[in-house]
C-alpha cells in the first residue's frame, strides 16, 4: 500500500449503535490490524438537533465489550484531535471559504419559501427539482450577484448556505475496492450544501476535511454512502488533495424478504439489533450482551455477514479474522440476517467456555433466584451445557437439581403403572444399600438388580427419572442421582409414590 493504513469509524451520537454500524466498525478494525495500521473513531456530531445524551458513551462501551476499541479517539491518543467534530467547528469555515475563492463553491441566499415554490412548480410539470448546473444561475446565488452585492448581503447578516459547484458535462471514472469501476455523470448530481448559515458544516464538508487532516487512507463504510462518493472525490480534487481509497460494504438485510435490517424487524421477530441494551422513556431495546451472547460470537457472525475467506470455515477467533480478512472477498450483494444462525454461533462459543467460567455465570442466576446450594454447580454445568445456546437456559435445564419436583409431566406420568409403586419401593432398598455413591457404581448395581429380577428397563428407568426430575428430561439419570445424593433421591422417589 502506498501510504500507512489509517481507517476510521465515524458514527453520529443520535441513538444506540445499530448492528450494521458495528459491522462497519469491525471491518475497519480487521482491515487496520491486517495491515498493521491504525483504526480510529471520530464522533460526527455536527447535527446538534439530533444529538442524544448517552449515545456517545454507548458507542465506546459497545466497542469495548466486543474487543474492537479504536487506537485513537476522544480522550485517547488524540494525534489529530479533537476527535469530536463539534470541537473542530472553528476550522471548517476556512475550507468552505477556500472553495469559494477557488470557484468550486458559491453562496446561495434562497429562502425556504423560494425553494418550496420551485419544487411545487416542477411537480406541477411532472419534473423533479434538482439544485444544480441547469438552474443555479437563475436562483438567488453569488454566481449571478456581483461581488459587491454578495459582500453587502453577507455583511447585512442575511441567511445563506455555501453550495458545491458541481462540474458540468463530466463523466467520473471511479474505483471501489468492493464494487470495482463505477461511472457517474456530473450533470445528474445536485449542488450539495457544504456549509450552513448556523456556522456548522454539513456532513460532506466536515467528513472530507477531517479524513484529509486525520490522514485517512481508506474509507470503508456502508453502501448507503455510495451515492455520495462522486461528491467526495470531487471535493478532494477541488482542494488539491489525494483522495483515500473507497470500499462500500453491502447492506445487512431483513431475515424475511428484502430491505435493510431495522429495529422493527428485531421487535417483530424477537431478536436484538443493538449490541447493548438501550433505555429510553418509551421503553427498553434489548441488546446482544443482555441477551446472553458472548462478544466473540457476535464478532464471528457479523464478520460472515457479507464476507468469507473462500472456505467453508465458520468459526474464527478475532486473531484468525484479522489474518484472513480481505476487502476483495467482501460481497457486493446484501447479506441476509439469520437470528437462528446467530444462536448457533453462541452455542459454539458456549461449548468453548470452561465449566468453571460458566458455573460462575450460572451462580449469579442462582443467587438472583434465591437458590443457595451445596451441590457441585461446575459438575451440573458440565452435564447440561451441550444442549444450551445461552447460560440463561441453564436454570430451565437443571432446576430439578436444586428443587424437588412439585408436579409431574402429565404425558410422562402415563408410564406410572399399577405395579410401579412396588418396584419403586424395591429400588429405594437397593439405593439404601449402596455405599459408593458414584454414578457408574449406582448404575451398575441398579442394572444388576433389574437383570437378576428380570425387570425390564422401561419399567424402572422412566419412572425413576420422572420421580427425580418431574419430566422425562435432563442428563444421564445416574449422574443426577450422584449429584443430588442418596437421601434426596430416596425422598423424591417416596414423594412420587405417594403423589402418583
Amino acid at each position: 500500500m502506498s501510504k500507512p493504513v489509517r481507517v476510521r469509524f465515524a458514527p453520529s451520537p443520535t441513538g444506540p449503535l445499530h448492528i450494521g454500524g458495528v459491522r462497519t466498525a469491525l471491518f475497519n478494525y480487521l482491515f487496520a490490524k491486517k495491515h498493521n495500521g491504525i483504526f480510529f473513531l471520530r464522533i460526527e456530531d455536527t447535527d446538534q438537533n439530533r444529538f442524544v445524551p448517552g449515545a456517545e458513551q454507548y458507542i465506546f462501551e459497545a466497542l469495548d465489550w466486543l474487543s474492537i476499541a479504536p487506537s485513537e479517539t476522544v480522550g485517547k491518543n488524540e494525534k489529530f484531535g479533537p476527535y469530536r467534530q463539534s470541537e473542530r467547528k472553528a476550522m471548517y469555515k476556512q475550507y468552505a471559504d477556500q472553495l469559494i475563492a477557488s470557484g468550486n463553491a458559491y453562496y446561495a441566499f434562497d429562502t425556504a419559501e423560494s425553494l418550496d415554490f420551485h419544487r411545487k412548480q416542477h411537480e406541477e410539470q411532472g419534473k423533479t427539482f434538482i439544485y444544480n448546473w441547469h438552474n443555479r444561475e437563475k436562483l438567488d446565488t453569488s454566481l449571478v450577484l456581483s461581488k459587491e452585492e454578495t459582500k453587502k448581503r453577507l455583511a447585512a447578516g442575511e441567511d445563506f448556505v455555501i453550495r458545491f459547484k458541481t462540474p458540468v458535462n463530466e463523466t467520473l471514472h471511479l474505483h471501489d475496492i468492493i464494487r470495482g469501476d463505477i461511472q457517474f455523470e456530473t450533470n445528474l448530481l445536485d449542488d450539495k450544501v457544504l456549509f450552513k448559515s448556523d456556522g456548522m458544516p454539513t456532513y460532506h464538508l466536515a467528513n472530507i476535511v477531517d479524513d484529509h487532516l486525520m490522514e485517512t487512507s481508506h474509507v470503508i463504510r456502508g453502501e448507503e454512502w455510495l451515492p455520495s462518493m462522486p461528491l467526495h472525490v470531487l471535493l478532494y480534487r477541488s482542494f488539491g488533495w489525494e483522495a483515500p481509497e473507497f470500499a462500500h460494504l453491502p447492506l445487512i438485510l431483513k431475515p424475511i424478504g428484502n430491505g435493510k435490517l431495522s429495529k422493527r424487524d428485531g421487535d417483530k421477530l424477537g431478536f436484538p439489533v443493538f449490541p447493548l441494551e438501550w433505555k429510553t422513556e418509551e421503553g427498553i431495546s434489548s441488546g446482544y450482551r443482555e441477551n446472553g451472547f458472548f462478544p466473540e460470537a457476535v464478532i464471528n457472525f457479523l464478520a460472515l455477514l457479507g464476507w468469507n475467506d473462500g472456505t467453508d470455515k465458520e468459526l474464527f477467533s478475532l486473531d484468525e479474522l484479522v489474518n484472513a480478512f480481505d476487502l476483495n472477498r467482501v460481497h457486493k450483494s446484501g447479506a441476509k440476517f439469520d437470528p437462528e444462525k446467530n444462536k448457533w454461533f453462541n452455542h459454539q462459543y458456549l461449548q468453548k467456555q470452561s465449566n468453571e467460567s460458566l458455573a460462575r455465570s450460572f451462580a449469579g442466576i442462582l443467587k438472583e433466584k434465591g437458590i443457595s446450594t451445596a451441590l457441585d454447580v461446575t459438575k451440573i454445568v458440565s452435564l447440561i451445557k451441550e444442549r444450551a445456546n445461552f447460560v440463561s437456559e441453564f436454570w430451565e435445564m437443571s432446576d430439578f437439581f436444586f428443587e424437588a419436583p412439585t408436579s409431574y409431566d402429565e404425558k410422562a406420568s402415563k408410564n406410572w403403572k399399577e405395579d410401579t409403586p412396588a418396584l419403586m419401593n424395591q429400588l429405594i432398598e437397593v439405593i439404601k444399600s449402596i455405599d459408593d455413591f458414584s454414578s457408574l457404581n449406582i448404575e451398575t448395581i441398579v442394572k444388576e438388580w433389574m437383570t437378576q429380577n428380570e425387570i425390564g428397563m422401561g419399567k424402572v428407568m422412566q419412572t425413576f427419572r420422572l420421580s427425580l426430575v418431574g419430566a422425562l428430561k435432563g442428563p444421564h439419570l445416574f449422574d443426577i442421582v450422584e449429584l443430588i445424593g442418596k437421601e434426596e433421591t430416596i425422598k423424591r422417589v417416596k414423594k412420587a409414590i405417594t403423589t402418583l
